[in-house]
């Protein structure tokens, strides 16, 4: 109400004991598009497009191939991983930044693309661009916690290529598709597992920084937009987003760790959003953190939207680094702008 005073804040809750991943999986388009390949494309000079974003090559979706069919790929090897049948599933949730189309949402087109019409599984959406695996990792973890489901499938796909302004050497430099997933539960065979702590916040002084305007009600032709065309195009304000998120992550991480009871030392692996090579540098450098303790498959897969943080995490699984008993720092920033982590005991 007018004139009532602001309500405290409330100090964040611990992360949900128990709850954890229980197994990942990814999936890439089979057309890989390199930045050399860009620099002949642009008439740049060889090598300038790698420089700029740090990206040596990343797949991109050919035509028709679809979100929806990248992460029903993603999500039957995450479940082959967690040894699990579909019957053991109670709710699938897509994270995805780029979905296929307006409506309906895209966890019921990859629930449609895996064949579970028949099983009546709930399927919806959690979205928060970049950060959606993040918030969905997050939000279902209590309702895990809480008994109203025991096993959730979360796949995060987004195809970002159809809309970049290949022109536009920031968004050309960095981006790429490709789909990833994950098998969310309780372990009852590991007590010690699950996440530790999450932190999730939005600075939407930052909302214009990172847009897609076209897609919704607000920028439509039947209400008289003539320019629709360019409002499909991302846009960015690659500066300006660093600025706010390098602020605000610092903090992020001293949180998560405190209430994780953990210091910096006895994390294992740090796993973020591949944001960009300026981002993961100032990570390390900010944070503390060695080179070889973050996870980084920026130069050959580029930035993946919501895709890209559990994407890095299966990487990391399925080549051995990543191991039971390990403590993980998942970290990511998303358009709105917003950030987020969370410390899981892998």
């Amino acid at each position: 109400m007018n004139g009532s005073a602001p309500l405290p804040l409330r100090p964040p809750a611990p992360g949900p004991v128990g709850v954890t991943v229980l197994g990942t999986g990814h999936a890439l388009p089979a057309t890989v598009l390199t930045s050399a390949a860009l620099d002949a494309r642009l008439g740049l000079a060889p090598g300038t497009v790698q420089r700029h974003g740090g990206v040596r090559q990343r797949h991109v979706a050919a035509q028709g191939e679809t979100a929806a069919a990248l992460a029903a790929c993603a999500a039957e090897r995450a479940l082959q991983a967690a040894g699990l049948a579909w019957d053991d599933i109670d709710a699938l949730v897509a994270a995805s930044g780029t979905p296929d189309q307006a409506m309906p949402c895209n966890a019921a087109l990859v629930h449609q693309a895996l064949g579970l019409s028949g099983r009546g599984v709930p399927a919806f959406d959690l979205g928060a661009s970049c950060l959606g695996f993040l918030v969905a990792l997050d939000t279902l973890s209590w309702a895990i916690a809480a008994g109203r489901y025991r096993r959730v499938m979360v796949v995060a796909a987004d195809i970002a290529s159809c809309g970049l302004d290949w022109q536009t050497l920031e968004a050309a430099a960095l981006f790429g598709d490709g789909a990833a997933a994950a098998v969310l539960g309780l372990d009852p065979t590991r007590p010690e597992a699950g996440l530790r702590a999450t932190e999730l916040r939005t600075l939407s002084e930052g909302a214009g920084l990172c847009r897609i305007e076209a897609g919704g009600s607000r920028f439509h032709p039947a209400r008289g937009v003539t320019d629709f065309d360019s409002r499909t195009r991302f846009r960015m304000d690659g500066p300006a987003v660093f600025r706010l998120a390098s602020q605000h992550l610092p903090g992020i991480v001293h949180d998560l760790l405190r209430r994780a009871g953990l210091t910096p030392r006895e994390i294992d692996w740090v796993v973020p959003h591949q944001a960009s090579d300026l981002a993961l540098a100032h990570l390390r450098r900010r944070l503390g953190f060695r080179r070889e303790q973050v996870v980084d498959i920026l130069a050959d897969h580029g930035n993946q939207i919501a895709a890209s943080l559990p994407t890095a995490l299966d990487i990391a699984v399925r080549d051995g680094r990543i191991r039971r008993g390990q403590n993980l720092l998942l970290l990511g920033t998303g358009a709105g702008l917003s950030l987020g982590g969370a410390v899981l005991r892998y």
